[in-house]
């Protein structure tokens, strides 16, 4: 038995526009991103400043790498605002495609410079430690304490804005700059504790929260980049968004069965190819109609979807 295959891409039809480009403005994502990053910039410049102040002035080691974790927040939110504008370019001859995995790339980058920051500050409170000279280790000053309890409210607040953010446009770099306020806000924590036990007596206490800080950006870094991978490498949507698209495919009176569905994520968008199985009987027209109806309702109902590819297989009803 021949197999006829009836590729549909009904953006091509006069005068359909799919739902999820026709219900929102064509930027707006973008626009609420970018605006999302830059007030993140601004706070963490004002904060990064006043941290990195407080551990010189008060002599607490814990607060200087509190405040380079602080700075490379900073840093982290420059790439993501890079990777967020190359991400939205239009498709290309080189990239026809799209650019989407711009953004993944960007994060892979912020993953990397967090890990070689972490890496750093555990080193340098770990020299410290082993040292052994813990009589001359300044006590820090007040004034570190305050600014790990400022570090903390703000970083937390932060979290809750730019996660926001991030579900709103699902943006993986947002998420991930999110992410990296909530550990910068935990690090905060481990600052307090450590300056906290410093002044009560215990001045190791310092460089050991040095070091917790460090393995909280590491295990940062690490979430961040396996997130990062699992979008770059052709990865499958969920069972659960699956069989959801099985249900809408199988609704349409047209559709006999599905002989394949495969997903695959590209950046935050998703691709979908579908064979639907169509009574061998019909016209062509209304096996073509068939096709671009789901073709419609898969890319009209997921508003990830940037492509739906549906294939026809002719079956004896």
């Amino acid at each position: 038995m021949s197999t006829k295959r009836i590729q549909c891409n009904s953006q091509h039809k006069k005068g359909y526009i799919p739902m999820n480009i026709a219900s929102t403005p064509k930027n707006q994502n973008q626009q609420i991103a970018m605006r999302t990053a830059r007030n993140s910039i601004g706070i963490n410049i004002a904060l990064s400043a006043f941290k990195l102040f407080a551990g010189i002035f008060a002599q607490s080691a814990a607060m200087v790498a509190d405040a380079i974790h602080s700075i490379t927040d900073l840093i982290s939110t420059v790439v993501v605002v890079i990777g967020i504008k190359m991400a939205g370019k239009k498709p290309d001859k080189e990239h026809p495609y799209g650019h989407e995995r711009f953004e993944c790339v960007a994060t892979l980058v912020l993953a990397a410079l967090i890990s070689v920051v972490g890496i750093g500050i555990g080193w340098a409170g770990g020299q410290t430690i082993i040292s052994g000279d813990f009589n001359e280790l300044s006590v820090p000053g007040l004034l570190a304490l305050v600014a790990a309890i400022v570090s903390i409210g703000v970083k937390e607040g932060l979290f809750w804005y730019v996660r926001a953010a991030a579900k709103k446009t699902d943006s993986s770099g947002l998420m991930a700059d999110a992410w990296h306020s909530r550990a910068d806000g935990l690090s905060s924590i481990g600052s307090f504790i450590g300056i906290l036990g410093a002044r009560m007596g215990l001045p190791i206490l310092d460089p050991v929260a040095a070091i917790v800080i460090s393995l909280f950006i590491l295990k940062t870094a690490l979430s961040i980049a396996i997130e990062a991978l699992g979008k770059m490498t052709d990865r499958a949507c969920s069972d659960e968004v699956e069989n959801e698209m099985r249900k809408i495919i199988q609704s349409h009176s047209g559709v006999k069965g599905i002989d394949r569905l495969n997903t695959r994520m590209f950046g935050n968008k998703i691709y979908v190819d579908v064979d639907i199985c169509v009574d061998g009987t019909v016209s062509l027209k209304e096996a073509h109609d068939t096709a671009e109806s789901v073709h419609d309702a898969i890319e009209g109902h997921f508003e990830k979807v940037k492509h739906c590819m549906v294939h026809v297989n002719p079956v004896e009803i």
